[in-house]
């Protein structure tokens, strides 16, 4: 026991040094550490410093944030201003507002907007015309390989294919096969080889009569013909409703539009006749170097040269189309088609099931275009050789499947890829261009109505089409059975 407590006074000592030692190492460590209060109070400058940088980077970042949100802001704001400067610094095609759009954070779009015109068409200098490099020769099947001959031809699943093989020279349907109907006047014929500026529109069936451009400036007058393509039913109507002038020649005149009758309709569905002259502009008129094209329930409120100006040789472009104010998707227009009874919903499926084993896939913010869905009431475009390759291309799929040119339209850019360029402008700029009026009639088909392939058989019925959309009832050169469309999400209410 004495021992014990010898050990015990002993080792104090020693323990009161170890514990004094731990002391001052925990002292120095809470005293000398590079964020110690205690030195911080020794040293307020550098404490200073050091809790300034953290509220600069802070407040830094916070700042760019603000910066970034503002200008994001600002972008989508001035891109729908009534004041022309703001809209004019707004570029309504940028990726910026493509996404936002996507994702739902974009604004309502205007149905109007400011158009950044030139201001005097008399001071606008005419570029020389754009050169041919694929194709540089494009030259058309005229005759028909089955009898009775069809204005589109029978072309077969393989030609179809061999047309999207771009080439320096090719051949390819194009509509106005010998003795398929739609022939002109001789004495149109002859009036229309001088026109090489080009504003066309069209009325069939009787369902409008032309209206007046205004704001036409007296260089356009001159320099453009404006021509009305019409059938005989069209010319009829006219002749009882509106004044038609007579000149000289024979030609025929309502106010500044000539005129030009298409004689024997080659389709049975009035609407897929109006695809000729809205696609086909070319082929009615090979001399032509630009066109416009505009719809004819439409009035041209704005001068074509400085159209011209402003969509093409701005931006050197060589195509340009407004995109579509609800649909980006062609799945999209497919699904609002059957809804609105636009055509016979097993025929648009059955388009779409094809466009979907051929690899055309839904619209996304990925792809090039800003949209695969157009307005197609207003065309405006250089007669290259591409740009007739593709308007040929574009006719052929409204010939062989449905007349709805807004759901090929996609496809064919999506086929001939990145060797297409064209510029989609602003819906609310399409939307100034032009005062719409309404038709005479409503048009009303009775194939728009079918709901099911049955209704199709039933005997006397006359649904289904004889001289277009024949690729509908045609084998496909696939099983398109297991074949799934893509889900559609109704994104507005008038879609």
């Amino acid at each position: 026991m004495e021992g014990d407590s010898l050990r015990s006074l002993s080792m104090r000592p020693a323990r009161r040094a170890e514990r004094s030692c731990k002391t001052d190492l925990k002292t120095r460590d809470f005293e000398g550490g590079f964020f110690s209060p205690v030195k911080a109070l020794r040293d307020p400058i550098r404490m200073i410093w050091q809790r300034g940088c953290i509220r600069l980077f802070l407040v830094s970042a916070i700042a760019w944030v603000m910066l970034v949100l503002i200008a994001l802001l600002f972008h989508v704001w001035s891109c729908h201003s009534e004041i022309s400067f703001l809209s004019a610094l707004c570029r309504k095609d940028s990726k910026v507002l493509v996404i936002l759009d996507a994702i739902g954070f974009a604004p309502k779009a205007q149905h109007r907007c400011s158009i950044p015109l030139a201001d005097d068409p008399d001071a606008i200098i005419i570029p020389d015309k754009t050169l041919d490099i694929i194709p540089k020769e494009l030259l058309y099947v005229e005759v028909d390989n089955q009898f009775p001959p069809l204005f589109g031809g029978h072309q077969s699943w393989s030609e179809r294919e061999d047309s999207f093989k771009l080439n320096k020279s090719m051949m390819v349907h194009c509509g106005f096969i010998q003795n398929g109907g739609a022939e002109m006047d001789l004495v149109d014929i002859r009036y229309v080889k001088k026109c090489k500026f080009v504003v066309a529109s069209g009325i069939f069936d009787g369902y409008d009569t032309p209206h007046q451009p205004a704001n036409i400036s007296v260089r356009s007058q001159k320099l453009f013909c404006f021509l009305m393509v019409v059938d005989d039913v069209s010319l009829n109507f006219m002749k009882k409703n509106v004044s038609v002038r007579i000149d000289k020649d024979g030609g025929k005149w309502v106010g500044i539009w000539r005129i030009v009758t298409l004689h024997h309709a080659p389709y049975d569905e009035p609407r897929r006749n109006g695809k000729v002259p809205k696609i086909l502009t070319h082929r009615l008129f090979p001399q032509a170097q630009y066109s416009i094209w505009i719809d004819g329930k439409m009035e041209l409120i704005v001068d074509p040269l400085l159209i011209l100006e402003r969509y093409l040789w701005r931006g050197k472009h060589t195509f340009a189309i407004a995109r579509h104010k609800h649909h980006k998707s062609i799945y999209e227009e497919a699904d609002a088609i059957k809804r609105r009874k636009r055509y016979a919903r097993p025929l648009v499926d059955l388009q779409m099931k094809i466009y979907v084993y051929e690899g055309m896939e839904p619209w996304s913010v990925k792809k090039s275009t800003l949209s695969d869905v157009p307005e197609g009431a207003v065309i405006i475009r250089e007669h290259t050789a591409l740009n007739n390759l593709f308007s040929c291309l574009w006719f052929n799929e409204v010939n062989l499947f449905t007349p709805r040119d807004q759901i090929s339209f996609g496809y064919v850019v999506y086929r001939l890829g990145d060797a297409f360029k064209l510029y989609m402008f602003p819906n609310c700029e399409y939307n100034s261009l032009f005062i719409l009026h309404r038709h005479t009639r409503e048009h009303s088909s009775a194939v728009e109505w079918v709901k099911n392939m049955t209704e199709f058989k039933t005997k006397g019925s006359g649904l289904r089409e004889t001289r277009g959309g024949l690729g509908l009832w045609n084998p496909y050169i696939a099983d398109l059975s297991s074949v799934k469309l893509p889900p559609v999400t109704r994104t507005s209410l008038a879609g």
